[in-house]
């Protein structure tokens, strides 16, 4: 393991310096030693999607994704989505078409949207559903999901 260093951290438009080793996960800096939780833990290999978060805009599994690798760009983690405590489109039809059941995907759901949005603002539903493909939903809750994506596509 790397010697602890000082890394500074561009995160939901706010500068933070951690000292961490630079192989620390992003997950664990976000949650732990930042306070920001909505990212969870789920499998600790990249493959889950519920510790999702946007680097420059693009979806990042931050339980693979080092704090050396992210230094040098934007992190937005799903409490940096809101403007003013108002929920972005994204959310918001995430919550109009109650979109979770347990809502331990959520996260991972909302910023995968986000990011495919960013990228492209109209998708088709085939886009939609392979975009997500890699996201796990183990409550069912795929109906919705795919609803609120529709939605937000629609919004923007």
């Amino acid at each position: 393991m790397s010697s602890l260093i000082s890394i500074k951290l561009s995160v939901n438009g706010q500068e933070k310096t951690v000292t961490v080793s630079p192989d620390t996960p992003l997950l664990y800096v976000l949650r732990n030693d930042l306070g920001l939780t909505s990212a969870k833990f789920g499998c600790g290999l990249g493959e889950c999607g519920a510790c999702t978060v946007l680097v420059d805009g693009v979806a990042a599994r931050s339980c693979v994704t080092t704090c050396g690798a992210v230094k040098d760009y934007c992190i937005t983690t799903l409490e940096g989505l809101a403007h003013n405590g108002q929920p972005n489109p994204v959310q918001q039809a995430f919550i109009d078409h109650q979109a979770a059941q347990c809502g331990y995907c959520l996260n991972g759901m909302i910023m995968t949207v986000q990011a495919l949005l960013l990228r492209n603002p109209h998708p088709s539903e085939a886009e939609i559903r392979n975009e997500l493909r890699n996201n796990l939903c183990r409550c069912g809750t795929h109906i919705e999901i795919l609803a609120a994506a529709r939605a937000a596509a629609q919004s923007v």
